[in-house]
This record gives C-alpha cells, structure tokens and sequence, in this order.
C-alpha cells in the first residue's frame, strides 16, 4: 500500500485514475440511487451494453471515412442515448415482455459493436480495454469530457430532483399531479445513458451496471432520505475506486475488476447489518 501512495505521487497516469475514479463517482451516487429506487437495472444494463455498437460504429467511421470527430466515447454517447430513447419508448408502449426486448438489445448492440471492430482496418485499440475498462489509460481529454458530463448530469438532477422521486415512488400519483411522468422517465434514462458513458472508462462495459447500482444499494439499506443516499453512494463509490486502484497496483491486477469485486464484497458484508 506504502508504494501505491509513493506512486500516486509521481505518476500522472495514477492521478487522472483516481481524478476519474472520483468525478465518476458523483453521477455514480447520484443516478444509481435513482436506477436502484426505480428498479430499473436491467433497463440500465441494456443501456450499457449498446454502447459497444457506438463505439465500434464511431472508431470505423474514423479510420474508414476519415471522420475525425467521431471518437469512440462521442459514439458511445449517442449509442447510448439512443438505446435509452428505444428502450423508454418499448418499455412504455411494446406488449411484448421488456425483458426478452432488453435482451435482444442487450445482445444486438454488443453484436454490432464487434462486427464494426472486425471490419476496421488496423484496428489498434484493444477490445478488452472497451469491454472491461482500462482506468489507468485515462487522459486529460477522457477527465474533460468525464467532468463536462458530470455537470451536466448534476445539473439536471438538481433542477428536477423532485420530479425524479415522484417518478421514482408513485408514477400514477404524480401524473394526477400534473407531472408529464413519461418525459421525466426518458430523462432519467437519458441520465443513465450519460453514466454509462463516463463509467466504461472506468470497469468496462460487461461491469458497468454492477458499479451503477452496487453502490446506491449499499446506501439504500442505511438511508431513508435520497439526497443523503446519493451522498452515501457517491462516497462509497470514491471509497471503491481509491480502494481497487490500491490494492490492485502492487500485484498488477486488473484496476477495473479490482473495483468491482470490492463492491461486491462491501455489498454481501452489507446484507449483515439490517437498517435502523
């Protein structure tokens, strides 16, 4: 542990680690609360796993056709807003069963992702880097684009946090009260497609969606207040994050599953203690 903090010292790429692991942790606390009250996770889960199609999409165009804007994270963003438009509008107006259209794209998107990455000549860029995340190659550019989406994202939570709980705990009695629920609900997906985004960076695309929600769910079982269980989840999240980047860095482990499996042991150690 002493050489982690030795090198975190003197090593930028450990600092914009950590830098990213903290900014990611605010929308971490913030719409995992919201996706874990909802009980949306699966919805959150199909969300992520498109992602690899917009990247996939987004580094072909640029090698093939010279589109020098389309970066991989551009793509993943607009990959992921609009499975969260798609998926919102299925889940709302489809009567098939959501969760056999979820997995279809669930499964479309990853697909998609792979054959674009197949047919991109000279591909460099590992798969297992989008896959399962990479946070120690993260850039100033990659902690620019990680803070902008940050406020964003708190920006909009703060401005109708009030409409997301109402949507959150009683979807009916809010409509009655006026709330156009079905605009806020796309929003809320819209939020959680943005998180997604700024979490690949971090655990990767396949882990994602236990990052999105471990956390919060932790926090749920000793809050009964959202705004205190966003602040309890975010910290949490920066906690993990600080702790995998430690104590994966001297036996060289993988960062991103580091982190994940120190969520999962903080949530089992969590279900031992009821809330008061």
């Amino acid at each position: 542990m002493t050489e982690f903090f030795q090198a975190l010292l003197q090593h930028s790429f450990l600092q914009h680690a950590l830098l990213a692991g903290l900014l990611v942790s605010i929308s971490c606390g913030i719409v995992g609360t919201y996706v874990v009250t909802r009980r949306i996770t699966y919805l959150a889960g199909g969300i992520a796993h498109c992602v690899l199609g917009g990247m996939g999409f987004a580094r072909y165009m640029q090698v093939v056709h010279d589109w020098a804007f389309m970066t991989p994270m551009l793509g993943a963003m607009l990959a992921a807003l609009l499975a969260a438009l798609v998926i919102g509008w299925v889940n709302i107006k489809a009567r098939e069963r959501i969760d056999t259209v979820i997995s279809a794209f669930w499964g479309l998107g990853m697909a998609i992702g792979i054959l674009f990455i197949a047919k991109t000549p000279g591909y460099g860029e590992d798969l297992m880097a989008y896959l399962f995340g990479n946070i120690l190659l993260v850039t100033q550019r990659d902690l620019l684009v990680i803070g902008l989406l940050d406020l964003v994202i708190i920006a909009t939570a703060l401005l109708f946090h009030k409409q997301f709980v109402a949507v959150c705990f009683d979807e009916e009695f809010a409509r009655l009260r006026g709330i156009n629920t079905r605009l806020f609900y796309f929003l809320m997906l819209a939020l959680v497609a943005l998180s997604v985004v700024l979490m690949v960076s971090v655990v990767g695309i396949v882990m994602v969606i236990v990052m999105l929600t471990l956390p919060a769910a932790i926090a749920g079982r000793f809050c009964l207040r959202m705004g205190s269980m966003m602040a309890l989840a975010a910290g949490l999240c920066a906690l993990l994050t600080f702790g995998g980047l430690a104590v994966s860095y001297q036996p060289d482990l993988p960062a991103g599953a580091t982190i994940i499996v120190l969520s999962g042991i903080a949530y089992l150690l969590s279900l031992l203690f009821k809330r008061s």
